[in-house]
């Protein structure tokens, strides 16, 4: 007899089925190594998950202003905002990882956003796509983001706002490249959405038509903020395809 997924890994695991939902939810959850990705899906009563638990979050840096952690990957940053009770400078998508800043302090934080907004930081991703980028482009197009229970981007040119992204192919490994990603606006979904635009959307982006993956290729390597230079390493799925 068939069960809802959630309750199976319920039972296997020993916790709440809201827990379990969770775990499913936030792409923790696998089935014969690959992704599960509807918690009510109906699966035999012998099924069995294989859990990756969320990593511990790392300070990266911390002083009397301002704390920098290393996000792990689907973890919402407004969540982490309320357990650290510090404020978000900035976000991160959820399954994106890496460099993820929050103020101690109201002047630190109207002084980060002041410069954010006169474009005054750099910030550096590294993303995996497939197929071989050959050269340093910039992409400048304007992103339209609708929000609703998901936030879903469009390039709209006509109605959209603003947004530059220069990529740098760091190295190809077969049908795939590693990029460096710099952004100097912040859009929402912006490297993604300009990254399907050109025809190499991020391994995993299942929303942009990315190719399945355990996750979502985006990580958060440095930023530049207010005299601080604040780094995360590669995430170990990144050293994997190539190298640390």
């Amino acid at each position: 007899m068939n069960e809802k997924a959630y309750k199976l890994l319920a039972v296997q695991e020993g916790v709440s089925n809201g827990e379990a939902k969770r775990l499913i939810d936030d792409g923790f959850v696998y089935i014969g190594g690959k992704r599960l990705t509807i918690a009510r899906s109906e699966l035999e009563a012998d099924t069995v998950f294989q859990i990756e638990r969320p990593k511990q979050v790392a300070t990266l840096h911390e002083d009397d202003e301002m704390i920098a952690i290393d996000k792990p990957r689907g973890l919402e940053s407004y969540a982490l905002e309320k357990r650290l009770g510090f404020k978000l400078i900035h976000r991160l998508d959820k399954e994106t990882s890496g460099v993820l800043c929050l103020s101690k302090t109201d002047d630190f934080l109207l002084r980060a956003i002041d410069e954010f907004r006169q474009r005054k930081t750099t910030k550096r991703y590294l993303a995996v796509v497939a197929g071989a980028v050959a050269e340093e482009r910039v992409i400048n197009l304007s992103v339209l983001t609708f929000k609703g229970s998901k936030a879903k981007s469009v390039i709209d040119q006509k109605r959209g706002k603003e947004a530059i992204t220069i990529i740098k192919p760091l190295q190809i490994e077969g049908k795939r490249t590693l990029l460096e990603v710099t952004i100097p606006t912040g859009r929402a979904h912006q490297i993604r959405v300009h990254l399907a635009h050109i025809g190499f959307p991020v391994l995993g982006d299942a929303a942009y038509g990315g190719k399945p993956y355990k996750r979502l290729m985006l990580h958060s390597a440095y930023i530049s903020l207010l005299g601080r230079e604040i780094s995360s390493p590669r995430p170990s799925e990144f050293a994997a395809l190539f190298g640390s």
